[in-house]
This record gives C-alpha cells, sequence and structure tokens, in this order.
C-alpha cells in the first residue's frame, strides 16, 4: 500500500553518506549527555517546582517530578534502541518510516515541527521576562511595548526575537561551535542549581514538610474545553494534593523533560552512535531527575509550599529567607540557562526538517547542508525565523499545552515501534537493547496515555486542526514527491515495502 511504504534501515544510512546531504560527525557521548542535560534544565526547575507544589502536590512534589520522569525514562529505553539501531537525523520520524510506514512518519514528523518550534518560542517568551527583570534589577526598564507580544500587554517581544535569531546564527556556524557554547552554558546553570540545593539546606523547616502529602480537595468538574479528557471519558473529577494531586501533576510537570529525546536527532552527528546515543538518552535523563528531586524538595522546605511565588519560586524563596544575593545569582542562570534550552530546541528542530525534506516530503532545497560548515542551513534559518515571529508576535500561554501532547504522541508512537521492528527486522544488529520487551514498550505506551487523557480538551482540538493540516500538506505535495514514489525513480527499488 502506497501509504504504509517503508524507507528501509539500510536506505536511511546509505543516505546519511549523501556529500551533498552528510552532516559532520563530532559529537562525543558527553557532548550528547551535556546537550541533553542543557535542553531539560530550564523552565521546570525555575518555575513549575513552585506552581506544582503550590497547587497540586504540596510538599510530595518531588514524587511528581519523579514519576514523570519514570514515564519518560520507559520511552528513553525504546529511543536508545532505536537510535543506535538506525542513527540517522530525524528521531521519531525516521523511526516511524522504518516501522509503520510513510504517512505514520509524516504525522509524526509534522507533529515533531510543532512541537520543537513552538517549545523553543515558549521557552523564548520566558528567557525574555527573566532578561527583563535583570535589567529592571539595575535600572533600565523596558518598555512593555517591546518586551511581550500582543495579547499579553504588549506589541512585540523583542528580546525574544532576538535571542531565537542570534542561537540561529550559532546553529548555522557549526554542530562543534553550538556543542562548545552549549557545555558553558550548561556548566554554569548546573553549578547554580546545585548551590540552590545546598544553600538551601541552610535555610529548611521541617515543619514544611507536614503534611508531606496535603489532604485530597476536589476542584470541581470543569466544563467545555476546559474539561481534562479524562472527566469527559471516565467522569472522575478532577482533585488537587492527595494521591490524585501527584498523579494529576505528572501532565503539569512532563513539561520540565521536554527535548531528552533531541539527543536522538543528532544521530548522524555522534562519532560512535551506537555507544554514544543511548548514553546521552538515557545519562541526561537519570541527572536531571536527581537534580529536579532534589530542588523540589529543598524549595518546599525553606517555605510553606501555599506562600510559594508561581513566577519564580526559587529566588523568591531565597528572598523570603534574607538571603537575596543567592536570588540574584538564581535569576541570571535562569537567563543563561535558558539560552541553552532554545538553542537545542532549534537544534532537533531544524534536524526533523532536514531529514524529511531529504527523503522529499518537503522541498528538497531545504536539505542542502553547507559546503564549508556541514550543517543544515537552510533548514535550520528558515525554522529560526519561523520560531522568532511566533516568539515576538503570538501569546503563547495556552498553547504551550500543545508542546506536551505533541511530545507525548512521539513518544507513544516510538514505544509502539519498537517490538514491531523486532518482529520485522530481527536481523538487525542492535548496540542497545530495550529490557523487556514487550512489557516495557507497553509501560511507555500506556504512561505516555495517562498523561495526555489528562491535559484539556481544547489542547486536543487544537492538535487535532494541525494533524489535519498536515495530512493536507501531505497529500498535496509528500505523497507526490516523496523518493520513495515514482519521482524518487530507483529509490523504490532501493527500499522495503
Amino acid at each position: 500500500m502506497e501509504l504504509l511504504r517503508k524507507k528501509s534501515v539500510e536506505q536511511s544510512i546509505r543516505d546519511t553518506e549523501d556529500p551533498e546531504h552528510r552532516l559532520r560527525r563530532g559529537l562525543s557521548a558527553l557532548d550528547l549527555t551535556v546537550f541533553g542535560v542543557g535542553v531539560i534544565i530550564g523552565t521546570g526547575i525555575f518555575v513549575l517546582t513552585g506552581v506544582v507544589a503550590r497547587n497540586n502536590a504540596g510538599p510530595a512534589v518531588a514524587l511528581s517530578f519523579i514519576l514523570a520522569a519514570v514515564v519518560c525514562g520507559l520511552a528513553a529505553l525504546c529511543y536508545a534502541e532505536f537510535s543506535s539501531t538506525v542513527p540517522v537525523a530525524g528521531s521519531a520520524y525516521t523511526f516511524s518510516y522504518a516501522t509503520l510506514g510513510e504517512f505514520p512518519a509524516w504525522i509524526i514528523g509534522w507533529d515533531l515541527i510543532l512541537e520543537l518550534t513552538l517549545a523553543a518560542a515558549v521557552v523564548s517568551v520566558g528567557w525574555s521576562g527573566y532578561f527583563a527583570s535583570l535589567l529592571s534589577d539595575i535600572g533600565i526598564d523596558l518598555p512593555a511595548s517591546i518586551a511581550a507580544p500582543p495579547g499579553d500587554g504588549g506589541v512585540v517581544n523583542i528580546p525574544a526575537i532576538a535571542l531565537v535569531l542570534a542561537v540561529t546564527v550559532l546553529l548555522v556556524l557549526g554542530i562543534k561551535v553550538s556543542s562548545r557554547v552549549n557545555a558553558v552554558i550548561v556548566a554554569i546553570k548546573v553549578t547554580i542549581v546545585l548551590l540552590v540545593i545546598f544553600a538551601g539546606l541552610f535555610f529548611i523547616k521541617g515543619d514544611n514538610y507536614s503534611p508531606f502529602i496535603p489532604p485530597a480537595q476536589e476542584t470541581g468538574e470543569e466544563s467545555g474545553v476546559n474539561a481534562p479528557l479524562m472527566q469527559v471519558i471516565f467522569g472522575f473529577t478532577p482533585a488537587n494534593f492527595g494521591w490524585l494531586g501527584i498523579f494529576s501533576a505528572i501532565a503539569v510537570v512532563f513539561f520540565a523533560y521536554i527535548g531528552f529525546d533531541i539527543v536522538a536527532t543528532t544521530a548522524e552527528e555522534a562519532r560512535r552512535p551506537q555507544r554514544d546515543l543511548p548514553i546521552g538518552l538515557i545519562g541526561s535523563l537519570v541527572i536531571t531527575a536527581v537534580l529536579y528531586a532534589a530542588v523540589s524538595t529543598v524549595v518546599v522546605g525553606m517555605q510553606d509550599y501555599r506562600e510559594l511565588n508561581e513566577e519564580a519560586p526559587l529566588s523568591h524563596a531565597f528572598e523570603v529567607v534574607g538571603a537575596g544575593a543567592f536570588a540574584t545569582i538564581i535569576n541570571v542562570g535562569a537567563v543563561i540557562g535558558l539560552t541553552s534550552v532554545v538553542l537545542i530546541l532549534l537544534l532537533g528542530q531544524s534536524r526533523v526538517f532536514f531529514s524529511m525534506s531529504r527523503d522529499g516530503l518537503l522541498p528538497p532545497f531545504l536539505s542542502t547542508v553547507h559546503p564549508r560548515l556541514r550543517t543544515p542551513y537552510r533548514s535550520t534559518i528558515l525554522m529560526g525565523l519561523i520560531a522568532a515571529v511566533i516568539a515576538g508576535f503570538i501569546p503563547l500561554t495556552e498553547l504551550a499545552e500543545l508542546v506536551n501532547i505533541g511530545t507525548l504522541f512521539a513518544f507513544l508512537v516510538v514505544s509502539l515501534s519498537v517490538p514491531i521492528l523486532r518482529r520485522t527486522r530481527p536481523d538487525l544488529p542492535r548496540a542497545f537493547r530495550t529490557p523487556f520487551v514487550p512489557i516495557i514498550p507497553i509501560l511507555s505506551v500506556l504512561g505516555c496515555l495517562f498523561v495526555m487523557i489528562n491535559l484539556p480538551l481544547e489542547t486536543w482540538y487544537r492538535f487535532l486542526a494541525w494533524m489535519a493540516i498536515g495530512v493536507l500538506v501531505y497529500f498535496l505535495y509528500g505523497r507526490r514527491h516523496s523518493r520513495l514514489g515514482p519521482a524518487g525513480g530507483g529509490h523504490r527499488a532501493k527500499s522495503a515495502e
């Protein structure tokens, strides 16, 4: 069937050697781990700790972070097998092409375009807020008209646009340059996080942990598009605190871990992908899960969870205990740290776009690699400009949940694909094998579905609308120009149907 034609693993790997599309292999296992840590430690650690503790889980917020990490960890084990078996740019898109077929792969690729572009824009807007706050601390007040998008009190968010454009230039200059800059930023960011943990220990009050799991409080049923899908399907009334609050908080803190899968998009730029990619994927997730749990435990010990600040909980907690110097350091760390998040999100986005273009599903000129820099400069510049426009002109508060559902959908498909490829291509060499197949993939699918049904109907409607647009684009362009179709000439003969 044409819609389910598959691109063989062998052909995907051969395409990486095409001189016109070949990327430079310069990333080590350490580089990949740093990329993962760099993109994960961001908005979650600087903002979500206070929001979730105050509104959903209380002092037990660390449990929500750990459970969200478990859901991501199950998916990471599946990503690790795929990325070491099919070391090709494109991540979930490439994996789906080899197992489920062209149309499902297109849907995943279209989903990743939404997820990564929107996530980069959301984080850049968050960075802009911290940047404006720091400037205010030194006596420079940015007018709201140039520091926020329409609908959020401004006309255009110039700092967010400037950040996205600067990061885009950095990515065009080369993967190794980007990696070195990211390594410096991540070192600063992790140092500040460790400072928060160890300095905060001296201000902890045991009474703030009691009760560790506050009694559950029903929030009342939501109505219309604001109702979570779980309520619509099962009739459950949402609740905060108690164990239900801890579980419902997973859907919120899941945003904190978004991005570890971007490590898989750099597969063609890893020196030893079969070994380095699993280390980068799993290692970065373990490191950040420990840091998230430690930071959230410390901050709720420093200040009563009901009094935590939702915009800047870490710096505010230090201000409350009279350690204002630490608060300034934390704000500086947030500005520096969120820079690396935007960089890596746009890196992953450009690689997915590049991979889809190389397969003919998007215009081929977008997959041309710069002859000297060996970067997909055209797709990088295009996606950087789109992200800059979104960050500068579109209010993103409600759209942020689209990032969550897009990521979960990709995780779900990759988890399903592992046992499928095991059955259809048992002969493939696998440097890393997901343990306990199919149990781990099934648990990963169930975990993703659980988090997805906690999202509101409005998010589902927007997600389905984006997917509908993607279906139209595929049938109007992608299906006819695919390298596996008639326009692709001999490629079909080289690929598995």
